[in-house]
């Protein structure tokens, strides 16, 4: 798939402006600057705060800034200079895209008014992120990082279960929220390419966090008595789905399907537990988890981790070795990939994460340089303000339709990160059509085959699958078939988008690859979903969301210095790998409106969960340490955990994050002395008796309920958030005051919840206009719409079980002859 590359980034011709200081508008602006866009980061004379980050390097460096500002330029501006404010206001005019980190941290920025330069210039793209938008009970909150993470119901099912809750360090909703930023404004890139006008985008922190949650709240509801914690590296519903010791490193293990438990019992040997009818799926076994890892924990001791992976790639087992970030740097794939790359930032050199987004024909800038402050990137660029793009199709957006109107995504992928990247294009306007097969629809619809199942229509009652799939159109196309084929490549040769998520060499084997593709539509976009990419040595890995997080190195910066490496998430890597797959697909497509030329984006969804661990691997690439590991506690923020409260298990996450939060935290538990004492202002000093504080505090809230810890701590401005479970979520009283929750009606289901997009153009959410399709329900209207066949025509086609609106039964698919060549390809997914 080699093409010839374009030397100059695919955004160059963009300027973006960053102002105030947060991790989602700082990760966004990266996001442009990944592609070539002139990106002008505002600091004040002091620096943003984030350059303090810490951990810090031996040079005094955060590699947490280093991360989140590669290949920026910074202008500093003084707001006691009416020269600096003058060439601020001229900057800010002059750009393409404003993006505003202000109501996280105003970074001393010069006050401006936004409405003001809106009007002024109509095709500016504004988005300002906030920690929890300005309206709803939580707006005057103040926030971490992990405190958001804990009201988002990202902390409280991971770790022992009997407590405390684990939670990582803080690096994740800078970057879920950026991906949403950067979606946002990308999309609305390709609107004014289209004649569109500029948007004004508002971007909530804590709504971008709910991605990784939507998920089990919509489980929750029919499942809230068994989606607890449940210990260290143990999720529901599957298991075994967690990190176990070998003989040499940790393994990652993920069995979902029957077909997978049966084959990891074999490879151990465990014949018993295989039989046994009561084990075939994931949930069953979570009841008897304990009496089945005795069995297979010791036995997974005598192999490395290295040789039970070669082993389950023979046997089609999610299983994958858990890299330190020692191995991360010494992957020489991953730097030939990108995903790892030089950094150099003040007078050090390192590596950091690079971008995810790898597109082949307009690929990303591999590496380069933070700027220092006040610094100016020295390169020529092909500058075309978007005042002057105009429509280069026949369709012009007009003002009140959504960014995407006109595009139109053909979407082969199945389970939760590729209809994730498909839901968010279709919820931004795009056409998108679904397509699944009676014989093996998508897998969220549930995996039982059983008569009793399909008779029953199981497979349309599952909320997962309606939450990730709204505003598609739904079809299904035997694959496997010559005219099934040929009718997808029908729809294909008309569509600007291909998404697929199964692993690599599963559609080429239906003679659906890009090279063919691309002779019946050159300005086709394509990306690939893959769990290592395609040209991994690793690419004939089966994988899930698990496997992903426990494949890329974060786990191994989680938890505390002596355990194992922690999980924190039952499948991390899927939401993380959706938003990046949408991000790769705008980016391309920005491309393909300028020049009508497509191209093939080769996403390895496993490299997509680095950026987590970013700032422990530029710590280690200079220093040469592992990293530390700090559990709940942090390497700035002093005290910072998760603490009990009353009543059964209740908890609350607390950070400190400046001395005058300290004060206020030590007044109101009840030690004015500390709150006095001049000598505890500094974290340093504090962390001397981090035990002692943690003891104090976790005393006053044990008898305290938690919503009153919080609001009590809030009302002093005191960072802290309430752990919650998902189903805590559905419930949420900021989510219900923003009308987050949107209640849509489909058949088999009812009436039921489904979440809105974290990003707005008004006070309200993107109305979701239809529900998620029941299996084949638009064969009819899509086939005769855009293929232009007739009634006769499609009635054959479904007579001949190629097209259909039925799940076919495992009796049935044998009476098809054709279980074999479909369940292969269904084997290979990637979640």
């Amino acid at each position: 798939m080699a093409e010839e590359v374009e030397p100059c980034g695919v955004l160059s011709h963009l300027r973006v402006v960053e102002i105030g200081s947060s991790a989602a508008t700082s990760y966004c602006a990266r996001l442009f600057a990944d592609f070539g866009a002139d990106v002008q980061k505002v600091e004040p004379p002091a620096g943003d705060p984030l350059r303090s980050s810490a951990p810090l390097t031996p040079g005094g460096q955060s590699p947490w800034f280093a991360f989140l500002n590669l290949n920026k330029s910074s202008v500093i501006v003084d707001a006691k200079d009416p020269e600096a404010v003058t060439r601020f206001t001229s900057l800010v005019h002059d750009c393409d895209v404003l993006i505003d980190g202000r109501d996280v941290a105003s970074a001393d920025c010069v006050p401006i008014d936004i409405a003001a330069i809106c009007q002024r210039r109509p095709k500016l793209i504004y988005l300002g992120a906030s920690w929890f938008a300005h309206d709803g009970p939580y707006s005057g909150f103040v926030a971490t990082d992990s405190t958001v993470r804990a009201l988002a119901g990202l902390i409280k099912l991971a770790g022992p279960a009997e407590g405390p809750p684990v939670h990582a360090p803080d690096f994740q909703t800078g970057i879920l929220s950026g991906l949403w930023g950067f979606i946002a404004a990308i999309s609305s890139v390709l609107a004014i390419m289209q004649g569109g006008a500029g948007r004004t985008w508002s971007l909530s922190i804590f709504e971008s966090a709910l991605t990784a949650s939507e998920y089990l709240m919509s489980e929750s509801v029919a499942h809230s008595d068994v989606i607890r914690r449940m210990g260290v590296n143990r999720f529901w519903p599957g298991f075994p789905l967690g990190i176990y010791e070998t003989k040499d490193g940790w393994l990652g293990v993920t069995t979902v399907t029957p077909a997978q438990w049966w084959a990891f019992c074999d490879m151990l040997g465990l014949s018993q537990l295989r039989d046994d009818p009561s084990l075939a799926f994931g949930k069953d076994r979570l009841l008897d988890a304990e009496r089945i890892e005795r069995q297979f924990m010791p036995r997974l001791r005598d192999r490395t981790a290295r040789e039970w992976f070669v082993e389950g790639m023979k046997r089609k087992i999610p299983l994958v070795p858990v890299p330190t970030i020692f191995d991360l740097l010494n992957n020489i794939e991953k730097r030939e990939r990108g995903a790892i790359v030089p950094v150099r930032f003040g007078k050090e050199d390192g590596l950091t994460a690079g971008s995810m987004q790898r597109l082949t024909l307009t690929p990303p800038i591999r590496g380069g340089s933070v700027p220092d402050p006040g610094e100016q990137r020295c390169v020529a660029r092909k500058r075309m303000r978007l005042t002057d793009a105009g429509s280069n199709t026949a369709m012009s957006i007009k003002t009140g339709m959504q960014p995407l109107c006109g595009t139109r995504v053909i979407d082969f992928s199945m389970g939760w990160a590729g209809p994730l990247c498909t839901r968010t294009l279709a919820d931004l306007g795009a056409e998108v059509i679904k397509i699944e097969a009676v014989q093996y629809p998508d897998w969220w619809r549930g995996v039982d085959r059983s008569p009793a199942y399909v008779q029953s229509q199981m497979y349309e009652k599952t909320l997962r699958f309606c939450i990730m799939n709204r505003n598609k159109c739904g079809i299904t196309i035997d694959l496997t078939r010559s005219r099934g084929c040929a009718l997808a490549k029908g729809l294909v040769a008309k569509a600007d988008i291909v998404v697929d998520n199964y692993s690599v060499g599963v559609l080429p084997r239906f003679g659906l690859g890009y090279d063919v593709l691309k002779s019946l539509n050159p300005r086709l976009v394509m990306v690939s979903m893959s769990a290592f990419g395609t040209n991994s040595i690793n690419r004939e890995c089966r994988a899930y969301g698990s496997t992903l997080e426990q494949g890329s190195g974060y786990p191994g910066v989680v938890g505390g210095p002596d355990g194992p490496p922690v999980m924190s998430h039952t499948a991390f890597g899927d939401p993380v790998g959706g938003l990046n797959g949408c991000a790769a697909v705008l980016i391309a497509m920005v491309h393909a409106r300028s020049t009508g030329q497509g191209q093939f984006i080769d996403l390895a969804q496993v490299e997509c969960m680095i950026p987590f661990a970013a700032p422990w691997i530029t710590l280690q690439s200079i220093g040469g340490a592992a990293p530390k590991r700090y559990g709940n506690r942090h390497p700035q923020f002093v005290p910072h955990g998760c603490f009990r409260c009353a009543g059964e298990d209740n908890w609350i996450v607390i950070a400190v994050t400046d001395p005058d939060m300290w004060r206020r935290l030590a007044s109101i538990i009840g030690r004015p002395d500390w709150a006095a004492d001049a000598s505890l202002n500094s974290a340093e000093a504090r962390r001397c008796v981090e035990n002692e504080i943690e003891t104090v505090i976790a005393a006053w809230t044990l008898s305290r309920d938690a919503d009153e810890v919080m609001s009590e701590l809030q009302a002093v401005k005191v960072a802290a958030g309430v752990a919650r479970f998902p189903i805590d979520l559905l419930n949420d009283r900021q989510l219900k005051s923003r009308d987050f929750l949107q209640q849509i009606e489909r058949a088999f289901i009812g009436v039921h919840s489904q979440p809105s997009m974290p990003i707005r153009e008004d006070a309200r959410p993107f109305a979701i206009r239809t529900p998620a399709p029941t299996l084949g329900q638009h064969n009819r209207e899509v086939l005769s719409r855009i293929l232009g066949l007739s009634d006769a025509d499609i009635d054959q086609l479904q007579k001949e079980n190629i097209i259909g609106t039925t799940m076919l039964s495992e009796g049935g698919l044998t009476n098809q002859g054709g279980v074999g060549q479909v369940g292969s390809a269904v084997s290979t997914r990637t979640s």
